[in-house]
């Protein structure tokens, strides 16, 4: 097993600062925002279905988290056991003054052979929207949130010219259970995060999810085992051509189940900004973003999901500054990330955006009671400005299980005993909370 103790997802999205960004900061922060949110504005927390269900036994990362070589620190196991204990996730939401929930139906639980549809699965997934709606809040619900069925990515995954069509017929299952209940549907979540972590991924990390993958491949008796978020950087072209496709296909079945049903997916954007004279921002947020945004063009709302920013020169990304919040893995945490994320992707795309991500993953909770009010601030100026935000989603609600890192990152609103699965909800719980309930600053 490789050692990445010091590589974070997130934190791999890292960047960034300059002293050359103070003026405009200063500025920034002169002008204050209208505190009122719009009525109707959503606010919620986000959760994976991998990450908190637990045991999901016909997954591809299941597979993969449990062989060696493997690039997971460790298997997910029973998770956050929230595949039994959903209702008192619910029941945490609502307590908290929150008005949605984001939450994944599991591709891998409703189609676990090709072609082999568990009604009883997709009655599971109705009765936790039914809770949504017996508790007053919008049901905003991810299709894919990275994991596919063992089968599905045993044949390729997003890089098999069948994939697109697979996906839209799954998407058809669900949305026919489902779709008349739910207020939101997200297709895929952060498609383009391994473009994002090409160039950002040490050769070492590169080379354990290959042996991981070519392990799986060969358990499995097949040419290719490839996930949505482990991947060989040989595939990552084909795989997003695959992905831009299948979500394509994917808002046409739902689309064709209910017109009215807003679709989406979401995008990890980081806050780009650039720096001095010929600055590679542009080309760099063209890179990462560009083709997803022309997408996105055609869709009813995009997701943004913002962790970092990114200062850019005309050689590279600059490193932080000295001081300031860092994240559990030292990564500099700046709140007014959100607000040019956000900016950003709306200028870009011209349809409305939905915060479907935003968090920090740090053991010290009064970072992330400060964190939450700050971003917002932000966030609210860039509302006054015009741009149509639908909603904030917190990453995340529980602390989870954080894909090849495993449990050490804490994202969540409540601490999980891993023993007994006990949820507490921590301070900042109480402040995203109290915003909430005032749907105001």
């Amino acid at each position: 097993m490789t050692k990445i103790a010091n590589l974070d997802r997130r934190s791999l999205l890292a960047a960034g600062a300059m002293a050359a960004a103070a003026p405009m900061m200063a500025r920034a922060a002169a002008k204050r925002p209208n505190p009122a949110f719009p009525k109707g504005f959503l606010w919620g927390a986000a959760t994976a279905p991998h990450q908190i269900e637990g045991n999901n036994t016909a997954s591809d990362l299941w597979f993969i988290e449990n062989q060696q070589p493997t690039i997971f620190a460790e298997p997910s196991g029973d998770a956050c056991n929230s595949f039994g204990l959903w209702a008192t996730d619910l029941d945490i939401v609502k307590s908290l003054g929150l008005t949605s929930y984001r939450f994944g139906v599991e591709w891998a639980r409703i189609e676990p052979e090709k072609g082999l549809f568990s009604q009883a699965m997709l009655d599971y997934y109705k009765g936790i929207v039914a809770g949504c709606h017996a508790r007053g809040l919008a049901p905003l619900v991810t299709f894919n949130h990275f994991t596919a069925p063992r089968w599905f990515s045993a044949q390729g995954g997003w890089t098999n010219p069948e994939a697109p069509q697979l996906f839209a017929r799954y998407c058809d299952k669900v949305a026919r259970a489902i779709g008349a209940d739910i207020a939101m549907a997200m297709t895929l979540n952060e498609p383009n995060l391994l473009l994002i972590l090409k160039n950002m991924l040490p050769p070492p990390v590169w080379d354990m999810q290959r042996k991981t993958l070519d392990v799986a491949a060969k358990r499995l008796g097949v040419e290719k085992f490839i996930c949505a978020n482990v991947a060989g950087a040989e595939d990552i072209p084909a795989l997003e051509q695959g992905l831009q496709a299948g979500h394509k296909a994917a808002r046409a079945a739902i689309k064709a189940v209910r017109g009215d049903l807003p679709v989406g997916f979401t995008l990890s954007v980081l806050d780009d900004q650039a720096a001095g004279k010929n600055s590679m921002r542009d080309k760099v947020r063209a890179e990462l973003y560009g083709a997803w945004l022309d997408v996105a063009k055609a869709d009813d709302f995009i997701g943004v999901q913002n962790y970092e920013r990114a200062v850019w020169n005309d050689k590279g990304r600059l490193p932080p500054p000295d001081g300031g919040d860092r994240n559990w893995s030292g990564t500099e945490v700046w709140a007014p990330s959100l607000e040019g994320a956000v900016r950003y992707v709306h200028g870009e795309t011209k349809v409305p955006v939905l915060v479907s991500e935003h968090g920090v993953g740090t053991e010290d909770d009064s970072l992330r009671a400060r964190f939450i009010p700050a971003a917002l601030e932000g966030l609210k100026k860039a509302m006054d400005d015009g741009v149509p935000v639908l909603g904030y989603m917190h990453w995340s609600l529980l602390d989870n299980f954080e894909w090849i890192f495993g449990y050490k990152p804490r994202f969540g609103l409540c601490s999980v005993d891993r023993k007994t699965f006990a949820r507490t909800p921590k301070p900042s719980a109480s402040v995203l909370g109290g915003i909430a309930k005032r749907n105001s600053l």
